[in-house]
């Protein structure tokens, strides 16, 4: 095992009086099914075998999957006691035997798809925090494989919000769709998978309507750049159209599923592409065959995306100075307080300081 010699590429917002880690190493698990389970432990710091790193977390963002797991309706039920979690920011304190990519001291992000490296996923991938291992905890053990390079110009706790919610926007939009300047993207909702693909629209020059439900959280994706908003309960459909000359949404960020998905294909355009996303209207969807047969729809469902996607995208995140919306951030004795903020529905991520 090889260990950094130096901290000096620790997170750029990171206190010189935090370098001494005075903190018991713990974690964040659940030893039976609720929120009402979740229980900070202590734990002894993991040492790296052959072809690991051991990260000390300084950051990790929740998903509303993470909720889902906990409360073991996922349609997978983890074995307890179980540490949820699947997105990290932290720095490479060791590495094991065999390992090349780090040496220790860099500033690194989880891949959700843990062995999901470019091309095709492979079928022995898997996904971090279910059934991979959990983020929510001081010291996470990772394959070496399964980190990327942080960002340079955002914090931990920015750094930490795009394995799971940047990476299905960008794969969705950019590696997948192919998303160029003049288009139009349509968006449900204003949770993370929603505002950094509002922020990659902006960031290739295309122009983006946002559906949502509340009239606050319109107003701060209008400021944040979209185009247009609608309420959730209007006739958005027959708007899109309207505003795009007749022509529809050249792409579709579909977060709620459910018959949302059958009125989204009628905003869609000719050769449109439909990205199911989010299951918040339930497993079920349902819309008019006729519909995706008359615009000619691709209709792909999504898993996040592979490693070679995620560097893409860090490097245009430098590049464009791409600053992720966080909703709140909690200390790591806060996590419980955390999960009932993401419930709530947030305006961004929701992020747990460790």
């Amino acid at each position: 095992m090889k260990i950094a010699n130096s901290m000096a590429h620790l997170f750029m917002n990171r206190k010189a009086s935090d370098m001494a880690d005075t903190t018991l190493p713990h974690r964040w698990q659940i030893t039976d099914f609720g929120r009402q389970h979740l229980q900070r432990a202590e734990a002894p710091v993991p040492q790296p075998g052959p072809g690991q790193i051991l990260v000390r977390v300084e950051a990790a963002s929740l998903n509303y999957r993470d909720l889902m797991v906990t409360d073991n309706a996922y349609g997978w039920t983890p074995p307890l006691p179980f540490v949820p979690g699947s997105d990290l920011a932290g720095t490479v304190l060791s590495v094991g035997d065999g390992v090349t990519r780090w040496r220790g001291g860099e500033r690194v992000i989880s891949t959700f798809m843990a062995g999901w490296l470019d091309g095709a996923m492979p079928p022995e991938a898997f996904a971090l925090g279910g059934p991979g291992p959990g983020t929510l905890a001081s010291h996470v053990l990772l394959d070496a494989q399964w980190a990327v390079a942080a960002p340079r110009t955002l914090s931990a706790a920015q750094a930490s919000t795009l394995p799971c919610a940047a990476l299905t926007a960008w794969f969705a939009l950019v590696e997948q769709g192919s998303l160029r300047a003049g288009q139009t993207v349509l968006i449900h909702g204003t949770g993370g998978v929603a505002l950094f693909g509002l922020q990659f629209a902006r960031m290739h020059g295309a122009q983006a309507i946002v559906v949502s439900g509340a009239k606050d959280k319109r107003d701060k994706a209008l400021a944040l750049g979209a185009s247009h908003v609608q309420a959730r309960d209007a006739d958005w459909p027959a708007a899109v159209r309207e505003l795009t000359g007749g022509r529809g949404a050249d792409q579709v960020l579909e977060t709620v599923g459910g018959a949302n998905l059958g009125r989204s294909l009628e905003a869609l355009a000719q050769g449109g592409r439909l990205s199911v996303i989010g299951v918040l209207a339930g497993g079920e969807i349902s819309g008019s065959a006729y519909h995706a047969i008359r615009s000619r729809a691709t209709i792909q469902g999504l898993s996040v995306g592979h490693r070679r996607a995620l560097e893409d995208m860090v490097r245009a995140i430098d590049a464009n100075a791409l600053q992720p919306v966080v909703a709140a951030e909690y200390g790591s004795d806060q996590v419980p307080e955390a999960f009932a903020h993401l419930e709530r529905g947030a305006f961004g991520k929701v992020v747990v300081r460790f």
